[in-house]
């Protein structure tokens, strides 16, 4: 299998339900043509770099997941079909990709960025502005001495 990661631009003006009916219908296309979703990450409203279609923003989707050529054509031609989708891409992660084996080093990333609490205060800065002030002065004298 193959690993893709698709970006989907939504025309921000929808409701939050059509949103998620997209987004629900792509994880379908993508289950039915034989593919497993490793990942959807909605990234929400943003800015687009310029118009598309009149619209300076766009709501944003991203899918990562393992499957072959059939579940690409099928979420391209649902993008292109539909009048919600400003944009998409498509591209190739990785060519021999084993979804099982990415699952789990995406399960301990997000185990080993939730660090454990330790019960212990976070370190103080030290307060240097006493012994910075005492350098400057001495700078001061030694160049009046001059």
């Amino acid at each position: 299998m193959r690993r893709y990661e698709s970006v989907v631009i939504i025309n921000p003006d929808v409701s939050a339900e059509e949103r998620d009916a997209i987004k629900a219908k792509l994880q379908e296309i993508i289950a039915q043509n034989g593919g497993e979703i490793l990942k959807v990450d909605d990234w929400g409203v943003k800015r687009l770099a310029y118009l598309i279609r009149k619209k300076a923003r766009g709501y944003y989707l991203l899918f990562d997941y393992c499957g072959m050529g059939p579940a690409v054509s099928e979420i391209e031609r649902f993008c292109r079909i539909s009048d919600k989708c400003l944009k998409y891409m498509t591209i190739v992660v990785d060519m021999d990709a084993d979804p099982e084996k990415i699952k789990a080093d995406i399960a301990s990333e997000q185990s080993k960025s939730s660090l454990p609490d330790t019960g212990m205060s976070p370190i103080e800065p030290i307060d240097t502005a006493e012994d910075d002030q005492e350098d400057m002065d001495e700078a001061i004298d030694e160049e009046v001495e001059e």
